[in-house]
């Protein structure tokens, strides 16, 4: 039996005793201590910011989704200058991609505001 066969499955019944069971406890992984976090958030209302400001008081970057907020543009208008002044405050950056996402970065991460080509 060749190799590819092994790999593709070809030929014979295989057991239960064919399988290892892998413990990733076992397997040395090379991750340090992150030195940021991405956030991903959701605005239905203005009780959503206050977790979205607390994480980038700490530092984290944050991808919050609005599209709950579209129709009420008070809501989103006060929203947007609260976490800008975060950004502002923290020396960071923010932008709104579209209708739908606020981009809020902590300090000394800038936004490109254009797009990779």
């Amino acid at each position: 039996m060749g190799i590819m066969s092994k790999i593709l499955g070809g030929g014979g019944a295989r057991s239960t005793e064919d399988y290892v069971e892998l413990n990733l406890d076992d397997f040395d992984t090379a991750r340090g201590e992150a030195g940021m976090t991405v956030h991903i958030a959701e605005i239905a209302g203005q009780q959503d910011v206050v977790a979205i400001k607390d994480a980038v008081y700490d530092g984290d970057f944050v991808i919050a989704d609005i599209t709950r907020l579209r129709v009420k543009d008070r809501t989103v208008e006060h929203i947007i200058d609260e976490l800008r002044q975060v950004a502002s405050e923290v020396d960071g950056d923010i932008v709104q991609k579209g209708d739908d996402q606020i981009i809020v970065a902590p300090t000394g991460v800038t936004i490109a505001r254009q797009k990779l080509s």
